[in-house]
């Protein structure tokens, strides 16, 4: 296989406050958890997960649900996260499921990426928990172990989460990178802002340089980086902003063949092909 192929895999929806993708729809400055406001205003949105096949093996970008929050979905979540974060998940969308639509086990998995660790990115871990290396970044990772909220523990019982080990190499607002396969075709960027360890995924054709970036929740669609319109949930505004402007300035290159959110609603299932 010399081409790489980008999957976009729908798996599920989460139903949010508006204040989720664009924090400016509200100005409480949490109204994304969705406390003392309208159920009536919750939207559902889709939660993307990426399926990258590459000539040296496979990487897998976020996990979305578990199946098991079909039927107990605040046993499996949380109270609080069910509360902010509303599972959907139908049946044959969950990871495990795609990853077998597109004619793969979960074993033959490479590496699983975490952009992040929220809930609706980690969730569907267990059902991947086979694949050969799981990372996230060291920081996300120190994060996700003190009380914060927004993170619950057993969401990865039992798994290992090594750090991605990133290298000064210039590539993203911090200028630090990890490269999977060492050959420049999968770029795991350091992203803060979001979270406090958010990263992105540069997904390159070394020989044509054509490119997608894989942007996490970064941004929700496309507005979120055309006009640096900030996600409700934010560690650092001042990281969220340059984040913002490398994600415009790269979504401007001539080779750039799409960016990708894993949470806007104009994206379809499909196979891009680099």
């Amino acid at each position: 296989m010399n081409q790489i192929k980008l999957h976009l895999l729908k798996c599920g929806e989460v139903g949010v406050d508006p204040a989720v993708p664009f924090r400016n729809v509200s100005k409480n400055p949490i109204a994304f958890t969705g406390l003392f406001r309208s159920s009536k205003l919750r939207i559902w949105i889709p939660v993307f997960t990426y399926l990258i096949e590459t000539p040296k093996g496979l990487v897998l970008v976020d996990t979305s649900w578990n199946k098991k929050v079909r039927t107990n979905p605040i046993k499996t979540l949380s109270f609080p996260l069910w509360f902010a974060s509303k599972p959907r998940l139908p049946k044959g969308k969950s990871v495990d499921e795609q990853i077998a639509a597109c004619g793969y086990q979960t074993s033959d998995i490479d590496y699983v990426i975490l952009t992040h660790m929220d809930v609706d990115h980690v969730n569907g871990l267990l059902q991947v928990k086979d694949a050969k290396h799981i990372l996230a970044s060291g920081d996300e990772i120190k994060e996700s172990n003190t009380l914060d909220v927004r993170y619950n523990k057993k969401q990865w019982k039992g798994i290992n989460i090594s750090p991605i080990e990133f290298v000064e190499t210039g590539i993203g607002p911090k200028g630090k990178s990890f490269d999977v396969f060492n050959d420049g075709v999968i770029q795991v960027v350091l992203t803060p802002g979001h979270a406090r360890g958010s990263v992105c995924v540069v997904v390159t054709n070394p020989k044509t340089k054509d490119f997608a970036l894989l942007v996490g929740d970064t941004g929700y669609d496309p507005d979120s980086w055309k006009k640096i319109l900030f996600p409700g949930p934010v560690y650092n505004k001042q990281d969220m902003k340059a984040l913002l402007l490398w994600v415009k300035e790269m979504s401007e290159k001539e080779n750039c063949k799409g960016v990708f959110a894993c949470h806007d609603s104009n994206q379809t299932e499909r196979i891009v092909t680099l």
